[in-house]
């Protein structure tokens, strides 16, 4: 099924110029040939290869360690659309924190009837031991990392809110280490805004929250360990920040306190960037057969003698049932309309829009609640018939899991595809950071669908990531 409206171009107008803000790439790249280009297309793939920055794709009857899959063509934005998107986020941060605290707090948003009571006290990721815990500065998602698209018209929109434990932010940092080595001149003349402060400012994020009580709060790294796909992540972040990176077998819980075995001893830990989910926490608390977290580490958490971050619950934030609300959020909390909009969502568990979800499959996108790295999907459009039987079965058995949305038409940026320059779909990822204040990074992780055709850029479903350049002013003045 076709698309009625053609994607939009990053690069190219639809008259067929070069948009001013790409135009020194597009001078550098009509002076170099493709043998050039897939020499520097090997040299940023051999930067990542001996910086260990490797993702594992789990499938069959193994796991697959491998380089992320990463193109050399950065994905360019201008200020002005940037300014938009950093006041955007804030502004749903903000609001999305204040639910948070309402709603492990007095449940004023649920008793009002503008989010339903039951979508949020029986969604999956919600926690009853949330309920009354005092959080600092009412900042439970600490690192977010929402999912942009750009819609046809040029406008962005928000695809998914990601406040649990998201990932990528690592390749983000990477990719402009990366895109440095492979258009130097380029890159010095276009005024590109810096990103190499964000381990400062992570850093910064997480020992706001327990500056109130530790003048020199101790952070850590909370790992689930080596096998995990985003293993390199946690350690590269836990290296740029000076930070130690743990499991939980190297945490112990005393008098509810929490320490750190080092070979000195033990250490009073401030501060957890943790990186395992709710469920792994502490087996005292949550799932009894966890060997991930730390017994006892809640109840620590609970008395208020060390920080979690993200906090536990927050997942129910960015579920994707929640995520329909979220402009009425905004307009409850902040009393403001959404700078950057929603996606137009179809909630099954209501009857008539199950019913139009299900006579529509093979235009819809149909998603799991509670899934997430594009598992748990369907694309109706480049779906089979057995496949979209399979999910009206799902859907009729538990309405409730799943939400439905049309097929967006990401937009498309240029990318070197077997030594030519082919457009492929790709969405945003920018990484908002919130303790004692909010801060937005100005770069994100453009995540871009490498098969022709795809819509999918999740890493572990064929997807891959490139640089973004968020231009400063100046920078757009310049040839």
């Amino acid at each position: 099924m076709e698309p009625a409206v053609a994607p939009y171009d990053e690069m190219i107008t639809p008259g067929q110029d070069v948009r001013p803000h790409y135009a020194a790439l597009a001078n550098r790249l009509s002076t170099l040939g493709a043998q050039e280009l897939s020499e520097r297309q090997r040299t940023l793939e051999r930067f990542f290869l001996l910086q260990g920055i490797t993702f594992t794709v789990y499938g069959g009857e193994s796991s697959t360690e491998r380089i992320i899959p990463t193109d050399l063509l950065p994905r360019i934005i201008p200020s002005d659309e940037w300014t938009k998107i950093e006041r955007g986020l804030t502004q749903r941060l903000r609001a999305l924190n204040m639910f948070l605290a309402d709603i492990y707090g007095d449940q004023q948003i649920l008793m009002d009837g503008v989010v339903p009571r039951e979508l949020v006290l029986q969604a999956p990721s919600y926690r009853r031991e949330m309920q009354h815990l005092f959080v600092p500065h009412q900042a439970f998602a600490n690192v977010c990392g929402s999912d942009l698209i750009r819609q046809p018209d040029g406008s962005f929109a928000v695809l998914e809110d990601n406040l649990r434990v998201p990932s990528g932010v690592s390749y983000m940092l990477a990719n402009r280490e990366a895109s440095k080595r492979v258009f130097p001149g380029t890159f010095r003349g276009a005024g590109v805004r810096s990103i190499d402060r964000y381990p400062d400012l992570l850093l910064a994020t997480l020992k706001s929250m327990a500056a109130d009580w530790r003048p020199d709060p101790q952070v850590v790294v909370l790992t689930p360990g080596v096998y995990n796909s985003a293993y390199f992540e946690h350690a590269y972040l836990a290296r740029l920040m000076g930070a130690p990176l743990v499991e939980g077998r190297d945490l112990v819980v005393h008098d509810n306190r929490v320490y750190m075995r080092t070979t000195t001893g033990l250490r009073r830990v401030d501060v957890i960037y943790r990186r395992v989910d709710d469920d792994f926490i502490d087996p005292l608390t949550f799932r009894r057969d966890s060997g991930l977290g730390a017994a006892g580490l809640f109840n620590a958490y609970r008395a208020g003698a060390v920080v979690i971050c993200n906090a536990p619950g927050t997942g129910v934030a960015d579920d994707k049932a929640v995520y329909a609300y979220v402009p009425e959020i905004i307009r409850y909390y902040l009393g403001e309309d959404a700078i950057l909009p929603n996606i137009e969502t179809f909630l099954c568990r209501d009857p008539s829009q199950l019913s139009y979800v299900l006579a529509n499959l093979d235009k819809l996108v149909v998603k799991a609640v509670g899934a997430s790295g594009g598992y748990g999907m369907l694309v109706g459009p480049h779906s089979t018939q057995a496949q979209r039987e399979e999910f009206a079965d799902a859907l009729k058995a538990d309405p409730a899991n799943y939400i439905a949305q049309p097929t967006i038409q990401l937009s498309t940026a240029p990318c070197l595809v077997d030594q030519t320059i082919e457009p492929r779909h790709v969405d945003l990822r920018p990484f908002i950071l919130c303790g004692d204040k909010i801060t937005v990074t100005p770069g994100a992780l453009t995540r871009v669908a490498l098969r022709k055709g795809s819509l999918v850029v999740n890493s572990s479903q064929g997807g891959g990531s490139k640089d973004t350049w968020v231009l400063d002013d100046a920078g757009e003045l310049r040839p």
